[in-house]
């Protein structure tokens, strides 16, 4: 029983003991001990290891600490200065020291498993699990951190290759022999591979969108694609080719190879030039073009082609081995040459890399300034820039050239020639011309030397402006010989504004763009039927289809079920009591369907009118009729006659003035019409027999205005109200009698409808008047 205890106790002890040495090893990170980042180089990482060991070791650190801080700089560096236990560290977190005894432990619980259940693994050859998959895969594996930190960004530069595996894959046995083959020849090229394990990795491949072992795909600037071909060698090579842009190479020929060279002063770009023995453009030379596609144009030239001899006979190029020539700024003849039978990718990346600038490149945007007038890190790192400061032209001029020239004598390494469009960055010209006007129209050069990335140079402007003679060579020769000697003679000091970035596309050529990638992963995804990811989609889809389609459907119904309810009557009643009218009306005088079969008519009284005007609801506004006590009956039936088809709008209410009972107030309203009625003299004698029946105003009670609509006279009226002059009393004798009222309405229906469009006049007031 003891014995069992102790043994007990014994592994409880192991098993402690292991993980604590885990997670010591999952806290220690050799890049935060060194402080470097994760891409750092071996020069980087070996330069911060002799810093730190200088500083911490226990020799001249007479810190309590110093010992162990020391060990945790040399196990750091022992790490980072090895690629194979860098690589396993960024892969898995472990460098591989305990990889092997976690292997022995594992082995030894397995065959412990084995003899207490009498199992012979030798029965089956499956190799599914993790300790029998090929190792070629190991060190191809992705996590997410490592997917999003490294893959990602380094997508926009070469393409990347992914496979999704998993366990108890039969497919992914099948493809592993061409996968392979394929990955030995396109790593070779420069294709980043990778692998994603889909039980481990479960969210990496959610991610992704692989939702089904195996699984390849390509990514190239961010963009996910996947490989839905038969899964050959060839068909591969053609999905990683297919992958990058389609104009990264040019086909020259002798026809346009002039405009071709010609192009650096637009792109402000050196063009490189293959001769090669193929037809079609080499995959490893369209990589690099992709991966300096932001410095250097690439054009290539097949040599069978008819009519090539006289570009070969003028660069001296030799047809049966592989050639590459730059070109900058002058393009009879090139700025660096290479040949070799067997170009290699990465002779030809330090190639580019070696010639990636122009001699005298033209500042286009705030990031080239950074790469080539970098900040001055120490003393020794010290980088200088002159600066031409010039008008922009269509061809060379003279200052342009001799600058170009003067660049091209130079041999100092930490010199570095640029220009500038003055008339493009007029507040970068502005703050290193200190005079202005001296150089309107002309040239300027300036030494400068940048101090931190706010901006901040020193600098130093030749006092006359640059003709390009040989006086201002010397001069400008003379300024870098006493640059060199002392560093203080910048004697100025100043802030420079951000350039502005003069080859970005408009906003128009973005959205352009980004509308179709949008739409052609679109079609992408609707041609190979991913279901999964177009699901959100289609239920949004058929979800505002189906609710625009109840709405029309429900509409329709009710607009059916209203025209069968509203029968009007045939006879119209005007009961005075209750102020309702019953109008006749047909289909085709009424534009809109009525709620009721009458028009409601309320008589606007000191009762009704807080309710109906003073108060009435914002929105809201009430058609009063004018009419008197004799002309009553027959006003109200034409009024409902004309205003029944807009009695289905809610905001409208209407009603009726009694003018024998409240003249004053009317006469109170008209006086802020301007010409809309006559308005009366107070000393006329007729000034209470003036005829306002059939006058119509729409108040609108919480805006305080109100529109007018006046009857218009009739050949009738105008009769009756004509005047027959009477000799006998030496003065005319006019009829003030009753007057007809035939027509007096007729064209209320058009103003009700511009008064629903919000095209009638309005007259604005102060307040409402009191309704006595």
């Amino acid at each position: 029983m003891e014995l069992k205890r102790l043994g007990v106790s014994w592994r409880f002890l192991m098993v402690l003991v292991l993980i604590l040495q885990s997670l010591s090893a999952l806290d220690f990170d050799p890049y935060r001990v060194l402080g470097v980042s994760r891409t750092a180089s071996q020069a980087d990482i070996k330069k911060a290891y002799k810093k730190l060991a200088r500083e911490w070791h226990p020799d001249k650190n007479k810190d309590p600490g110093a010992e162990d801080r020391f060990i945790q700089i040399s196990k750091a560096y022992e790490i980072l200065s090895n690629e194979e236990k860098r690589t396993n560290y960024d892969h898995y977190g472990d460098a591989g020291e305990n990889q092997g005894y976690q292997k022995q432990q594992r082995e030894h619980r397995f065959r412990h498993f084995h003899e207490n259940f009498y199992f012979d693994e030798s029965f089956f050859h499956f190799p599914f699990n993790s300790e029998r998959r090929d190792s070629g895969d190991e060190k191809y594996l992705l996590h997410f951190s490592h997917y999003v930190n490294e893959v990602l960004p380094e997508s926009f530069r070469r393409p990347y290759l992914i496979k999704i595996t998993s366990d108890w894959c039969f497919s992914c046995i099948h493809i592993e022999p061409v996968w392979k083959e394929v990955v030995q020849e396109l790593e070779g090229l420069g294709v980043g591979i990778g692998v994603v394990h889909a039980g481990y990795e479960r969210r990496l491949a959610h991610h992704l969108g692989a939702h089904s072992t195996p699984s390849i795909l390509g990514i190239v600037n961010g963009k996910i694609t996947f490989f839905h071909n038969a899964v050959l060698h060839e068909n591969l090579r053609q999905f990683v080719e297919g992958l990058l842009p389609g104009n990264l190479v040019e086909k020259v020929t002798n026809k346009n190879y002039v405009r071709f060279l010609s192009g650096w002063q637009q792109e402000n770009k050196p063009h490189a030039l293959l001769f090669g023995q193929t037809p079609a453009v080499p995959l490893m030379y369209k990589l690099t073009a992709f991966a300096y596609k932001d410095y250097v144009s690439f054009g290539y030239v097949y040599v069978g082609l008819r009519g090539v001899e006289e570009m070969t006979r003028q660069y001296n190029v030799n047809l049966y081995t592989p050639t590459m020539l730059i070109f900058k700024e002058h393009i009879n003849k090139p700025a660096d040459v290479i040949q070799a039978r067997g170009l290699k990718k990465q002779v030809i990346e330090d190639f580019i890399a070696q010639n990636k600038y122009l001699l005298a490149s033209r500042l286009t945007s705030q990031r080239l300034f950074h790469e080539l007038c970098p900040v001055k890190r120490s003393h020794r790192q010290r980088k200088y820039c002159v600066v031409l400061l010039t008008a922009e032209t269509n061809k060379e001029s003279k200052p342009f050239e001799a600058f170009l020239s003067f660049a091209l004598a130079n041999t100092q390494d930490t010199v570095r020639f640029v220009h500038v469009y003055s008339n493009r960055q007029q507040e970068f010209a502005s703050t290193l011309l200190p005079d202005m006007e001296a150089f309107q129209g002309k040239s300027g050069v300036s030494i400068l030397e940048r101090r931190n990335t706010a901006g901040r140079v020193v600098f130093k402007t030749l006092e006359d402006p640059w003709t390009g003679s040989e006086s201002d060579k010397f001069v400008l020769l003379g300024y870098l010989d006493q640059l060199r000697k002392d560093p203080a003679f910048l004697s100025s000091e100043a802030v420079l504004p951000d350039l502005t970035d003069e080859l970005a596309p408009v906003f128009f050529l973005r959205w352009l763009y980004s509308v179709s990638g949008y739409l052609s992963d679109l079609w992408e995804s609707l041609l190979h039927s991913n279901w999964r990811e177009m699901m959100p989609l289609l239920s949004l889809i058929f979800s505002a289809l189906f609710i625009l389609f109840g709405t029309v459907m429900v509409q329709a119904f009710s607009d059916s079920n209203e025209e069968r309810e509203s029968h009007p009557a045939d006879k119209e009643e005007v009961p005075e009591k209750t102020g309702k009218t019953e109008p006749s009306f047909t289909k085709e005088s009424s534009s809109k369907i009525p709620k009721k079969g009458f028009v409601e008519v309320t008589e606007l009284t000191d009762v009704t009118y807080t309710s109906n005007l003073v108060r009435l609801r914002p929105g809201h506004m009430n058609v009063v009729l004018i009419l008197s006590n004799s002309t009553k009956t027959s006003l109200l039936q034409k009024f409902a006659l004309e205003v029944y088809t807009f009695t289905g709008s809610s905001s409208l209410h209407f009603s009726f003035l009694t003018l024998d009972k409240h003249r004053e107030w009317l006469e109170y309203l008209l006086e802020f019409a301007q010409d809309a009625a006559p308005i009366p003299n107070q000393y006329d004698k007729h000034f209470m027999e003036r005829d306002y029946t059939g006058y119509v105003l729409a108040l609108n009670g919480h805006k305080k205005y109100f529109c007018l609509f006046k009857p218009l006279k009739t050949v009738d009226e105008e009769t009756v109200a004509s005047c027959d002059p009477d000799s006998s009393r030496g003065k005319p004798s006019c009829g003030l009698g009753p007057k007809p009222l035939k027509g007096k309405l007729s064209k209320l229906s058009l103003w009700m409808e511009r008064l629903l469009e919000g095209s009638l006049q309005r007259f604005y007031i102060p307040s409402w008047p009191e309704l006595d």
